[in-house]
């Protein structure tokens, strides 16, 4: 037996549920379908439980996209003072963290709830565990053939998110029907993800495993792009906000650049600091950096004549100095890989923009299909931009419905 909706939702993620609330709030019959045993796995664990929901400064910059001017439509429709007002109405305590980024006092489940209460609202009907193994177009709209039975639905919404996370259930579900119906899909990669390196090169900054700094990161390619945020150094390579956020933008074969102590002139700072300062160099430049960062680096970097160890700041010549400075500032690196799906926060790429409308979220070529949120060529910057992404895709849809 066939069973009829007018809108069917596949992914009960932030984007899909999302959409689902949206659709039935306007007396539209909503299915919502996922294949995952539990709710919202990606929304749970975000921002370390907590959910970091949006970014109050979120604008079009934010995003990466074969098309950059893709996003503005959705995102000046629905805001991120609009979702905080929906949030604001269901009583849930929020804090802002850092650089735009709002959190929940308590857990994500608070995000969770609200959005089950707003598909709640519209009657959204809901099928989960239930995996859809087939999709086909008929005359009236698709039918769906799944493990709860066929479905029926005159549109049809794709929100299965990208491959980030696989252990919580992501996969590839919304590209392999983009390319059943024939749409162009970007090179998908991982992305907000650690970067690795070569075993054999990174074996002397590997003691640094743990230790952590504010610096700025920048990419070597087009779009040219800044971070001031915190790294983190690991047994394989590189991490925290600032790698995560300069991985979106890095190309394999690529190099990145990191000035480990940023918005100064350490060069001429060091020449300055020589005269009567009998501290030794490492001593002096530990009261800017982490102590193990400084003997490390230098050891590793091999940049100052052998006996520098036991050399004074007053002693040191000022082109080693110099030298020196420009070398933290400007430390290039290259990347072999990053850390994969598994430790993505993301995916970058997905279904060509060119092939949905704007407003709508809707296929050009079949106007009854839609894509949203992660499986979109549309990529946020770490700090809620991604949220923000899902939330506006969705509602797009949803009123379009």
């Amino acid at each position: 037996m066939v069973v009829h909706f007018d809108v069917a939702v596949i992914g009960a993620g932030a984007a899909g549920m999302m959409a689902a609330s949206v659709a039935g709030q306007r007396g539209l019959r909503v299915v919502l379908i996922d294949h995952a045993k539990k709710l919202a796995e990606k929304i749970r664990i975000s921002g370390g439980g907590r959910c970091n929901f949006t970014n109050i400064g979120t604008t079009a910059q934010n995003f990466i996209s074969q098309n950059p001017h893709f996003c503005r439509s959705a995102l000046s429709a629905y805001t991120p003072q609009d979702f905080l007002r929906l949030v604001n109405a269901y009583g849930i305590a929020w804090h802002e963290k850092h650089k735009g980024q709002l959190f929940c006092d308590d857990s994500s489940e608070s995000i969770i709830q609200l959005l089950r209460q707003e598909c709640a609202k519209g009657n959204v009907s809901w099928r989960m565990p239930c995996a859809v193994q087939a999709i086909q177009k008929t005359d009236s709209g698709y039918q769906l053939a799944t493990d709860g039975g066929a479905i029926a639905c005159e549109q049809l919404v794709i929100a299965t998110g990208g491959m980030a996370l696989p252990q919580v259930g992501a996969t590839d579900f919304a590209l392999r029907v983009a390319r059943q119906f024939g749409l162009k899909v970007v090179e998908p990669r991982p992305a907000l993800v650690p970067l690795t390196f070569d075993a054999s090169s990174w074996k002397p900054f590997v003691p640094l495993s743990g230790v952590s700094a504010e610096v700025m990161l920048s990419n070597q390619t087009k779009p040219r792009v800044q971070f001031l945020e915190d790294l983190l150094f690991t047994h394989r390579g590189l991490s925290g906000p600032g790698i995560l956020q300069i991985s979106s933008y890095w190309q394999p074969g690529q190099s990145i650049c990191i000035n480990l102590l940023p918005e100064q002139d350490l060069g001429q700072q060091l020449v300055a600091a020589k005269k009567g300062n009998r501290q030794q160099l490492d001593n002096y430049l530990a009261t800017f950096l982490p102590r193990r960062l400084v003997e490390q680096w230098l050891n590793a970097m091999q940049i100052l004549p052998a006996g520098w160890e036991q050399k004074k700041v007053a002693d040191m010549g000022d082109k080693a100095l110099l030298q020196l400075g420009q070398a933290l500032q400007s430390w290039t690196l290259f990347p072999t890989g990053t850390a994969g799906y598994k430790k993505a926060e993301v995916m970058r790429g997905g279904v060509d923009t060119n092939e949905l409308n704007q407003k709508t979220m809707a296929v050009k070529t079949h106007p009854n299909l839609y894509f949203i949120g992660e499986a979109v060529d549309v990529t946020g910057w770490l700090g809620g931009y991604n949220f923000q992404w899902a939330w506006a895709s969705a509602v797009a849809c949803g009123r379009a419905l």
